[in-house]
């Protein structure tokens, strides 16, 4: 801890939050991350990920060469809307914006604590494990950075992404998988005034099956939401179409299979019982990881907590990150707290504190 360059960690925060980074936006920041790393002495590497999803940005990667046993250290560039124009602002060791964005804590906060302990390493030549430094983009909204990442390239098998609320020290050890819901209800318009009885209402049948649906909170592990329901017709037509896009979650992967499946159920019953059509289906977006608190990787980590200074917590978390992309491309992945505060909304914050706290941990992994 005592390595850390508070100032310069701060100044470079307040720098990277003011780089307008919001997701399918971030090719500023990936540039001037490719600048930071080169200044200090390594190679930037970039993909065209951006390309698989409409993103002017790209994903970047640099090797820290070191002894020992590899490990991935990583964290996104994206933001949420709104978060262009951010203006930091600090209060009594807090850091928040002016009110009209979001911080950009969420996720360049573990950007910062990255680029800090390297930094620390190579200016005192400390004795190091090999790192494997992956900037990506896109992570708001489903992750398409990571997933577009060609992981093949990679030589560690543990990965350790700083992306979660909560105070430095905290370890997320479980996270859901997410199947997305995309389903169209096609019924048969005729004159809402003349003859209702010609038509099927697609909207009716929607409304009947979501009616019966198990939805919100369906158990500790499970959750399910439907987050867009649309049809957009004249009152005196009865709809055709309706569309309807929802998720389901679990951090077992059978209960999310059934929790999907209840939901197609639901609308092709609706379907079958009126004689509209079903289109559309079911979409994994990630899978769902765990990692047991006597794991030898979780082990690992609370060590690293401890020599930081820093009271390790496990928790399991409701979202998914970075992290279920390494799991399902075969690496010991977990999510790690950073700090930040009330992330997606304009309240944002973080502390300074935890800007060096989370510089603080990786300097702790990294050095032997």
């Amino acid at each position: 801890m005592s390595n850390i360059n508070e100032e310069r960690l701060l100044k470079e925060f307040l720098e990277f939050v003011q780089i307008d980074s919001e997701s399918c936006n971030e090719k500023a920041m990936g540039e001037r991350l490719c600048q930071v790393l080169k200044e200090m002495g390594l190679e930037p590497i970039t993909d065209e990920a951006g390309k698989t999803y409409d993103s002017n940005g790209f994903n970047v990667f640099a090797r820290l060469p070191g002894e020992g046993e590899p490990m991935v250290l990583t964290a996104h560039m994206d933001t949420v809307v709104p978060g262009v124009g951010v203006k930091p602002e600090i209060r009594d060791g807090v850091i928040y914006s002016d009110g009209t964005t979001v911080l950009g804590g969420d996720d360049k906060s573990g950007i910062c604590g990255i680029l800090e302990a390297v930094r620390v390493i190579l200016e005192n030549k400390l004795p190091h494990r090999p790192a494997e430094i992956i900037f990506s983009i896109g992570e708001e909204g489903g992750m398409r950075g990571a997933k577009a990442f060609d992981c093949s390239q990679l030589k560690s098998k543990r990965a350790y992404v700083f992306d979660s609320s909560g105070e430095v020290g905290k370890v997320i050890v479980g996270a859901p998988g997410q199947i997305k819901v995309f389903a169209d209800v096609v019924g048969r318009r005729a004159h809402a005034g003349l003859a209702p009885e010609d038509g099927i209402s697609a909207i009716q049948v929607m409304a009947k099956a979501i009616a019966r649906m198990n939805l919100l909170r369906i158990d500790e592990e499970t959750t399910c939401n439907i987050g867009t329901i649309k049809a957009e017709y004249a009152t005196n037509i009865v709809p055709e179409r309706a569309e309807l896009i929802g998720e389901c979650r679990s951090r077992r992967d059978d209960k999310l299979e059934a929790q999907g499946k209840h939901m197609m159920d639901c609308l092709q019953a609706a379907c079958d019982k009126y004689g509209a059509t079903l289109e559309g289906g079911l979409t994994r977006a990630y899978s769902a990881y765990s990692h047991a608190e006597d794991d030898p990787f979780v082990q690992e980590i609370m060590a690293a907590c401890r020599k930081a200074g820093l009271e390790p917590s496990l928790a399991a978390s409701g979202g998914g990150s970075d992290a279920n992309n390494m799991s399902a491309n075969g690496l010991k992945a977990l999510v790690l707290g950073t700090g930040m505060a009330k992330v997606h909304t304009v309240q944002e914050e973080i502390t300074v504190k935890n800007l060096e706290d989370t510089a603080a941990l990786v300097l702790a992994m990294a050095v032997k």
